[in-house]
């Protein structure tokens, strides 16, 4: 296992540095107070499995702006008139129409309501995705924070 302050492979310790509880190997048991042994790996708690099935995710349109914009022009509403019914700033109604800003899910459903459109699409999609967000920073100690910082 590696400590989680310089990363080093070799036997730990659970110890306190500055207030928090780490493992750690020797060298760095001297910044804290060492309690004891830490388990081996075999002793710690598995994780979780991973979820196979898929999971729905709402998702924007890739083609908003376009959508936006023509119902818009459908009733008849210029972009400041749709601003002030929808309770944004002209300046945002232009720049989602030119799709350089992309609603959030809750902006998307209240146009949706305004405009009588689907902006929203429910997408089926695989946990993977989240399994590799957690796969890259799994490696990841104290000591490679301070790298990256200084």
């Amino acid at each position: 296992m590696q400590c989680e302050l310089c990363g080093k492979d070799t036997e730990l310790f659970t110890a306190i540095v500055e207030g928090i509880q780490l493992r750690v190997c020797a060298g760095c048991g001297r910044f804290g107070k060492v309690l004891r042994r830490a388990p081996p790996p075999a002793a710690l708690a598995k994780p979780a499995p991973v979820r196979t099935e898929p999971v729905k995710v709402e998702r924007i349109v890739d083609d908003y702006g376009q959508r936006i914009r023509t119902a818009r022009e459908k009733q008849g509403l210029t972009q400041e008139a749709f601003a002030k019914r929808t309770m944004v700033k002209e300046s945002l109604v232009h720049k989602m129409e030119t799709g350089t800003f992309e609603p959030d899910i809750d902006l998307a459903r209240k146009l949706e309501r305004l405009l009588h459109i689907r902006l929203v699409e429910v997408r089926e999609e695989n946990e993977t995705a989240a399994a590799n967000k957690e796969d890259r920073s799994a490696g990841l100690t104290i000591g490679d924070i301070l790298k990256l910082k200084s």
